[in-house]
């Protein structure tokens, strides 16, 4: 049977459940510990009315979903997309668990979303939501519950409404009820930069157990996001020769370089295909490139049994969450191509997140170069971690990944007298 006879599933909850079994197959876990590590612990779904700037009024739909609280508090995004659905929210409350911990990070995994359009919106309509939204789920979260941050198309300025909605509701300010504030109400130094910055430690890294060098070696980067971008550049100071980047709605690809730079000043004020129509491709095309490092940073499933034959990069670095299903994992494998999982790449962004919760409550804030000489010693200790882990086991780096934190998790618990 070839890869693209294969039928998967791209449902994100069920992607998580079989590496869930993957993972804790290879460490001989109880089944009853294994099904309570596949299943979020608690899942809120609300409907919420909004106020539109014309005078009517909308009904909008959220979740909220809490994974496992054995370590401590809960953690994860808020995320305000058309597609969010409950499975997604679970998967990704999930696969928070396991990135908070993989890194060492005394959370839990939660997530949440709104349904909803943010460009079909004004400001003053986004923090109408915003604000609705938190009130409608202010008793599930708490600095010491649960504590939300920003994720796709969620703003530190959203943080920042939800935060404040919070405190007028609980009738004290409450900076640690949320992570990616903005500076001036409690956020962190390095937040900004941080799930990038993380992702590119874990890439050098790589290259080096790879025996490549990071001058000249080529990058594709799939989704200009904040990640995205960042890391693009991160990259190219590095040394990195960037020749492909996109969006959602153009791509680019020249074999001699893009300059991130131009590339970034059109995202903020034009549209990427202004760089020239001559450097313009496809996403699919953009995964397929022969390069030393692709780092999809957009959505889920991007990466699937279809096309995971003809993914040429030597290193996939998981900016995004959820861009590689199962099948493809093993097809990436079976080639030697290095795949640095979501729950390790990306989690930068949880990590600066959890130093900025801990200034929170101690009242006391860091410089930004404290917090990135922290962020970079974690990650580099989580990366060797996972690697020497998958070499033990003869696995992959997500296999692996997962290991160690359900290992951590199941200790817990066991510790706790759950299980």
């Amino acid at each position: 049977m070839t890869a693209t006879t294969v039928k998967e599933s791209l449902n994100p909850y069920e992607i998580a459940q079989q590496q869930v079994d993957a993972a804790a197959k290879l460490l001989k876990l109880p089944e009853h510990v294994i099904t309570l590590l596949k299943h979020p612990k608690k899942v809120l779904s609300v409907s919420f009315p909004v106020k539109m700037d014309d005078g009517t009024v909308r009904v909008f739909e959220g979740f909220r979903a809490q994974h496992n609280d054995a370590i401590g508090p809960t953690k994860g995004g808020i995320r305000f997309h058309p597609d969010v659905t409950m499975d997604e929210v679970k998967a990704l409350s999930m696969w928070m668990s396991f990135k908070c911990g993989v890194v060492g990070l005394p959370y839990g995994g939660g997530k949440g979303g709104v349904i909803c359009n943010p460009q079909e919106h004004s400001k003053a309509e986004i923090e109408r939501i915003s604000r609705a939204f938190m009130e409608a789920i202010v008793d599930f979260v708490g600095p010491d519950r649960d504590i939300p941050a920003p994720d796709v198309y969620t703003t530190s300025q959203i943080m920042g409404w939800m935060m404040d909605e919070y405190s007028r509701l609980k009738g004290r300010y409450s900076p640690g009820v949320i992570t990616g504030k903005p500076l001036i109400i409690g956020g962190s130094k390095g937040r900004t930069e941080a799930t990038a910055q993380g992702c590119v430690y874990t890439i050098l890294g790589a290259l080096e157990d790879k025996g490549l060098q990071a001058e000249n070696a080529t990058v594709a980067v799939q989704g200009f996001g904040n990640a995205g971008r960042i890391a693009a550049r991160l990259l190219a100071e590095a040394g990195c020769k960037v020749v492909a980047v996109s969006d959602s709605k153009c791509g680019l690809y020249d074999p001699n370089g893009l300059d991130v730079s131009i590339l970034e000043d059109l995202k903020d004020n034009a549209s990427l295909a202004d760089y020239g129509q001559n450097c313009v491709i496809t996403n699919a095309e953009l995964l397929e490139l022969e390069v030393d490092i692709l780092v999809p940073a957009a959505l889920e499933n991007v990466i699937t049994a279809s096309n995971a034959n003809n993914i040429k990069a030597k290193i996939v670095a998981e900016a995004a969450n959820g861009p590689t299903t199962p099948e493809a994992d093993r097809v990436l494998f079976n080639k030697g191509i290095t795949v640095i999982p979501d729950v390790l790449a990306n989690a930068g962004g949880v990590t600066v997140s959890y130093f900025e919760w801990v200034q929170n409550l101690q009242h006391y804030y860091w410089s930004e170069q404290e917090v990135l000489d922290r962020l970079k010693t974690n990650m580099i200790i989580s990366y060797e971690a996972v690697r020497d882990m998958a070499t033990e086991f003869n696995t992959d780096f997500r296999t692996a990944a997962y290991m160690i934190s359900i290992k951590r998790i199941a200790s817990a618990m066991e510790a706790r007298g759950w299980i």
